[in-house]
């Protein structure tokens, strides 16, 4: 159903929508920041990408188990313990990184360091994703939150990195990594104790197994989907700053990533007032491959300026390509698994930026940066060629009760 921008007006004059909204925005903001700025200073600290890489990686790969972990949490307690507890061992993850990274020490401890950290995220994404089926009925509204949700975080793409390539040039190096953690720390905490998600009640669920939400078929179609997005997002990630180092000019890295994401958020508005495929079960296929297409051609770009010209079109599908994730997630996700539903497709993306950044250092050290992006093009073809073959375990009439509808009471004080 198209999204109109009257829906998305709509939304802050939900009833109890505004202070999460808020908060969520500010705990959301550092996501693109912490990333690029760990990457930056390890490189500055230790003089190696693959490094970098690795460290970043290790985040991603904590990252993507913990908002599992804490989605199934907070969908059977709520949100506010599980949000306060994850956010008090975050603070301390953090700054024991910036205490390896200060005292030079291995790679061994960076990793198991970078890896806690990113166990220890407050699971704000899903849990926000997740509140909006609790205020919102079913229908267009439901996807212009969603759609929100989407753009809102390619705004913070747009932000973050930005923000964080300027700290980069500060005389410290940490000071982009502590002020993300500290960001995400406030937002996460005031989002917690919002009245909104503190009476919030738990959905009683409908999965019959252990695997959660991933009992649905669909659910692992949208997971699979959602490793091939981030894949290539990492090795962009990581290629983009390689070339810009090349180029001698490593702070338009953040300037490059903006300009991906200014397309992106561009494209998703306009996306969702006329979206195609109309069928999603054949969207989430035809963006991952249009975005694998672009990412091919940021490979052949001779210098900077074609570069941003390819990234400018690389990045048309992404917000498009998140909104039908979450799409999919509504219809495809068990009821009472909303948070950790959302929390999957989150953990495949970060493990997919994982092993695309994992990859894309190794690669941009041994072969160069157009490599790098070959690969991560590669990854996002092959796996939209596989959901592609698997699409009609998201087809409509396939999926009408998994719905993840509100609870009765759902959000009474």
């Amino acid at each position: 159903m198209p999204t109109s921008l009257t829906d998305y007006r709509a939304l802050l004059r939900i009833p109890g929508a505004r202070g999460p909204l808020l908060a969520s925005a500010l705990g959301r903001f550092p996501i693109a920041m912490i990333g690029l700025a760990t990457l930056f200073y390890v490189q500055r600290s230790y003089g190696t990408f693959a490094w970098a890489g690795f460290v970043a990686a290790a985040a991603l790969i904590g990252e993507s188990v913990g908002s599992v972990v804490q989605g199934r949490i907070i969908d059977r307690l709520g949100a506010t313990r599980p949000l306060l507890a994850a956010s008090a061992l975050f603070a301390v993850a953090g700054t024991a990184l910036v205490l390896a990274i200060e005292h030079r020490l291995g790679l061994t401890p960076l990793v198991i360091t970078a890896l806690v950290l990113g166990l220890s995220t407050p699971a704000l994404p899903g849990t926000s994703r997740a509140l909006w089926a609790h205020l919102v009925p079913p229908g267009s509204g439901r996807e212009a939150a969603y759609t929100y949700e989407a753009v809102s975080l390619e705004v913070f793409f747009i932000l973050g990195p930005a923000f964080a390539a300027a700290l980069i040039t500060m005389p410290w190096a940490g000071t982009g990594l502590t002020v993300a953690v500290g960001m995400m720390l406030l937002g996460a905490v005031t989002f917690a104790l919002t009245d909104t998600v503190r009476g919030r009640r738990p959905t009683p669920t409908s999965a019959s197994s252990g695997w959660g939400a991933l009992a649905s078929p669909g659910m692992r179609v949208v997971t699979l989907a959602a490793l091939g997005f981030g894949a290539v997002v990492g090795v962009v990630e990581v290629g983009v700053p390689a070339v810009a180092t090349e180029a001698g000019r490593p702070e338009l890295a953040g300037v490059l990533l903006s300009g991906s994401s200014v397309a992106s958020v561009l494209a998703g508005v306009l996306y969702g007032l006329r979206p195609w495929p109309r069928a999603l079960q054949h969207r989430l296929p035809a963006l991952l491959g249009a975005l694998g297409l672009g990412v091919a051609a940021m490979a052949a770009a001779p210098d900077l300026l074609w570069l941003a010209v390819t990234m400018v079109v690389a990045g048309c599908p992404i917000t498009p390509q998140a909104t039908a994730q979450s799409m999919a997630v509504e219809l495809a996700a068990p009821a009472g698994t909303a948070t950790e539903a959302f929390g999957w497709v989150i953990t495949a993306v970060t493990l997919g930026l994982a092993g695309g950044q994992a990859l894309g250092g190794a690669l941009v050290e041994a072969y160069g940066p157009s490599s790098a992006f070959l690969a991560g093009a590669a990854a996002a073809l092959v796996v939209a060629a596989l959901v592609a073959l698997l699409r009609a375990s998201l087809a409509p009439e396939r999926q009408p009760s998994r719905a993840v509808l509100p609870a009765a009471g759902a959000c009474e004080r």
